[in-house]
């Protein structure tokens, strides 16, 4: 189901449009190698063609987009490269923010994850992959949060854009959420248990899960993939 295209007047143009369009294009309703044309997307959200270009810019440098001078902006092809950099990059520093999370973990910051993972729980149990996907981003966020670095989630979400298509890919077959929440448990419990190893490699074990989806569903959607 496309995103909605009606905007919230109170907060910046540019940035919603940017939002929704990221989400349409990770979840391939906008498939690799789609023109987007700046005047079809200002008539979409019904504004001017200024917002929609901030847009387009932020979509280029998360690599998402290539806005080619003259000749219009296309949907990048997943790059299969830039896809294994991410998850090199997002497994060193999602491992080390939730061995510090391990030492600073509160009864409270428990009680806020378990709740994600019971709100997993159920969007699994209701089918609702869209629900999942997001909850599982917010499940990785808030233990930035535990471990008091909001700067790491930032660097994680400005270069998982590539790997994010992936990993909706794989959702529903190759990667499933049921696998995706019991790993999701497995780093909660060593949380609890406040053990920084074992935190650690569940994390790994999480994190490589990307890695190894990415093979399958490239065989799967060669044309949606390149090798740069």
């Amino acid at each position: 189901m496309p995103s909605p295209s009606v905007l919230n007047p109170t907060q910046p143009v540019n940035q919603q449009i940017y939002r929704i369009l990221r989400s349409d294009i990770v979840r391939c309703l906008i498939p690799p190698g789609t023109p987007l044309s700046e005047k079809e997307v200002s008539v979409r959200f019904n504004v001017s063609r200024q917002p929609v270009r901030e847009a387009f810019i932020k979509l280029a440098e998360t690599g998402l987009v290539q806005i080619r001078p003259q000749r219009g902006t296309y949907v990048n092809r997943i790059s299969v490269t830039h896809v294994k950099n991410g998850c090199f990059i997002r497994e060193a520093i999602e491992r080390a923010v939730v061995k510090r999370a391990a030492s600073m973990a509160t009864d409270s910051h428990l009680y806020q994850i378990e709740q994600l993972l019971n709100q997993q729980r159920i969007a699994i149990d209701r089918n609702q992959l869209d629900d999942f996907f997001q909850l599982d981003d917010e499940f990785h966020h808030q233990l930035a949060l535990v471990a008091d670095c909001q700067l790491a989630w930032d660097t994680v979400e400005n270069i998982k854009a590539s790997m994010d298509r992936v990993r909706y890919m794989s959702l529903d077959h190759v990667s499933p959420p049921d696998m995706l929440l019991a790993q999701h448990y497995d780093i909660f419990e060593a949380l609890q248990r406040h053990n920084e190893h074992d935190v650690d490699q569940a994390m790994h074990r999480h994190l490589h899960e990307i890695s190894q989806s990415i093979l399958l569903i490239r065989q799967e959607n060669r044309d949606w993939f390149s090798e740069e």
